[in-house]
């Protein structure tokens, strides 16, 4: 569990910026899109949009690939489920515990 909290804490730590999210979410309903056109949707900057996209790269969430003259930016689907992966792991900790709470206050 270690390694996967290791991996996993870049990822919650880049998420959870407003801006940084709302991108990723952008990315995730519309698709691939440069950064000037996610930057004209927001009240950021391009060259911001672009500082967000490069730590959400550094953390595994997003990834770009070069179509002449501009840059594409997508979601990684994989890190966003390891991310939910290890969420559902502690809900059902957390679930786990509250049920043994549960017996031993009713017990």
């Amino acid at each position: 569990m270690i390694a996967t909290l290791d991996a996993a804490a870049p990822v919650f730590a880049a998420l959870g910026d407003p801006t940084r999210l709302g991108l990723v979410l952008a990315l995730g309903e519309t698709g691939p899109r440069t950064a000037a056109r996610l930057a004209a949707e927001r009240p950021v900057t391009r060259q911001a949009v672009e500082k967000h996209l490069a730590v959400l790269d550094a953390a595994g969430l997003v990834h770009s690939e070069r179509r002449g003259r501009e840059r594409l930016w997508r979601v990684d689907p994989v890190a966003l489920a390891s991310a939910g992966e290890l969420l559902q792991q502690a809900s059902a900790r957390w679930d786990a515990a509250l049920g043994r709470l549960r017996i031993h206050v009713e017990g």
